[in-house]
């Protein structure tokens, strides 16, 4: 921006927690000739639960997972006028999130290791769950693409394979694991 390369508007969404960190960090650790663009061209534009906004010509509604560990937003996004994509954030499903996910053509939940291996990764203790209680929650739901992300990185070379091996066993839908750089056409 300050070199006149990038000539739009940019825009993070989040809740007020994470915005006003940004501003502090934006105002502690950049020169004022680029902080200058906080709230002026960048724009941090608060969300708040339950709360839909049109971004990128789609519906975005947000919604607080009610997190036990930090302030936390998820979101629905209509992709058109009969699908949509639900991400839960980075801790299990709660019921109250029903409303969001019920019926999603894509479910975004983290299954941060297999069922078979809770003994070894603690995913409880840590405020996450397994590939079968992503899945099980996926099959209650009604969803047709699960894809399970924030996963343990000990077995990366069969992850793909032994996920979705646990996961058919509880889901009938599609299951995705993807790596990094992959990309998945909705």
């Amino acid at each position: 921006m300050k070199h006149g390369e990038y000539k739009g508007e940019a825009f993070i969404y989040s809740h007020d927690e994470v915005l006003n960190l940004l501003r502090s960090l934006a105002k502690e650790l950049l020169p004022k000739k680029e902080s200058r663009f906080v709230d002026d061209r960048l724009h941090l534009t608060e969300v708040r639960d339950d709360q839909t906004l049109r971004i990128i010509d789609r519906d975005f509604t947000f919604f607080d997972i009610r997190s036990t560990k930090a302030k936390q937003f998820g979101y629905c996004l209509q992709l058109d006028a009969e699908r949509k994509l639900t991400c839960c954030g980075d801790e299990p499903y709660s019921q109250h999130l029903q409303k969001y996910a019920q019926d999603s053509d894509w479910l975004l939940h983290e299954a941060f290791c297999l069922y078979s291996q809770a003994a070894v990764f603690d995913p409880y203790e840590k405020h996450h769950s397994t590939v079968k209680d992503a899945c099980q929650l996926a099959q209650r739901l009604n969803v047709k693409n699960l894809l399970l992300y924030h996963t343990e990185d000990k077995n990366l070379k069969e992850r793909q394979t032994l996920y979705t091996a646990e996961g058919a066993d509880y889901f009938n839908g599609k299951i995705w694991i993807p790596n990094d750089p992959d990309s998945i056409e909705l």
